[in-house]
C-alpha cells in the first residue's frame, strides 16, 4: 500500500502538513518526497502539478491529485477508517464551509496582518481578528473543530498553530494569542499536543530559522 501512495511535499508547508496528517490519522502509508520549491522544483512535480506547480502533489496508484483540501476529500472517500468528516449530511456541509472560510478568508487575512506594511497593519489586524473571532465561534466549547476528536477543519486550520506562533515569535507582531481568543489558543495547545500531530509537524526552531530567512530577503 506504501508504494501506492506518495506526497510530493516541503518540509515547512502547511499544505503539505494537511495531508500527510490525513493519511497518518487513517493509518495509511505513504512515501514522502521532499521537493526543493524555492530553487529548484523536480520534473515529477512540474508533469503532476503543470498549472499551480506546487506542493502538495498526491500520488494514488500513479494517478495525480492536487490541492490539500481535494486531496484530503480523496483521501477521506477512499480510505474510510478513522473519518475526517462527519456522516451526516448537515454536518458535513457545515464542516466544508469552515473550511472554505479558513483557506478564503482567514489565512489571507491573517497573512496579511503578519507581512503588511506597518502603515497598512491596524486595519489588516483587525481584519484579521475578526475572522479568528467568527472561526472561534465554530468550536462552541468543543475541544476540536471535529468533536472529541481531530476533522478536517482542524486539519486545515493547522496553520494558525507552530507556523502562525513562529510568524509571531519572528516579526514581534501578535494576532492569535490567549487573551483575545481564549478558546482558539486554546485549541492550538490541544492540536499539536496530539500524539500524530506532534510527530508529523517541522522543527520549531527550524522553522523560525526558516521565516525569519524569509523576511530577511
Amino acid at each position: 500500500m506504501g508504494e501506492e501512495v506518495q506526497v510530493f511535499g516541503f518540509w515547512a508547508s502547511p499544505y503539505s502538513h494537511r495531508v500527510e496528517l490525513a493519511l497518518s490519522l487513517k493509518g495509511v502509508p505513504y512515501e514522502y518526497i521532499e521537493e526543493d520549491i524555492l530553487k529548484n522544483k523536480s520534473d515529477l512535480l512540474l508533469k503532476y502539478n503543470p498549472i499551480h506547480k506546487k506542493v502538495p502533489v498526491f500520488l494514488h496508484k500513479g494517478k495525480p491529485i492536487v490541492e490539500s483540501i481535494v486531496i484530503l476529500e480523496y483521501i477521506e472517500e477512499t480510505w474510510k477508517v478513522n473519518p475526517i468528516l462527519p456522516q451526516n449530511p448537515y454536518d458535513k456541509a457545515i464542516d466544508r464551509f469552515w473550511i472554505k472560510f479558513i483557506d478564503d478568508k482567514c489565512l489571507p487575512a491573517v497573512r496579511k496582518a503578519t507581512f503588511s506594511p506597518e502603515n497598512e497593519r491596524e486595519t489588516a489586524v483587525e481584519e484579521a481578528c475578526e475572522c479568528l473571532k467568527m472561526l472561534e465561534s465554530a468550536l462552541n466549547g468543543k475541544r476540536f473543530f471535529g468533536g472529541d476528536a481531530i476533522g478536517m477543519v482542524d486539519i486545515a486550520a493547522n496553520f494558525l498553530t507552530i507556523w502562525l506562533r513562529t510568524i509571531q515569535e519572528a516579526t514581534g507582531l501578535e494576532v492569535l494569542s490567549v487573551e483575545k481568543f481564549p478558546d482558539l489558543f486554546k485549541w492550538t495547545d490541544d492540536f499539536i499536543s496530539c500524539s500524530v500531530v506532534k510527530e508529523s509537524l517541522p522543527s520549531t526552531d527550524k522553522l523560525l530559522s526558516f521565516v525569519k530567512a524569509s523576511l530577511s530577503q
